[in-house]
């Protein structure tokens, strides 16, 4: 079985669902809720698994939490200063 992103203008959905229907009953539609909560899950799905997989095999810079705060403290004081402009 292979699983196929198919984007179906709205004024043509119905016309779809009809031709699977009568035509292929070998199709199986459904409709994904992960899309339907956020239509980049996959996207961030997949992003996030990268950034698991560099910082399981340290390719990712990882910050202690005296250099977190450190790089912290620049930041708020740089947009700080930045917002005063």
């Amino acid at each position: 079985m292979q699983t196929l992103l198919i984007q179906i203008q709205d004024s043509y959905m119905q016309q779809f669902m009809n031709f699977v229907k009568e035509s292929h009953s070998n199709i199986t539609v459904s409709k994904d809720k992960n899309l339907e909560i956020d239509p980049y899950f996959y996207e961030r799905k997949k992003d996030l698994e990268q950034i698991i997989e560099d910082s399981e095999n340290g390719t990712m810079e990882m910050l202690s939490q005296e250099q977190y705060e450190k790089e912290m403290k620049i930041f708020f004081k740089d947009l700080n200063a930045n917002a005063n402009l």
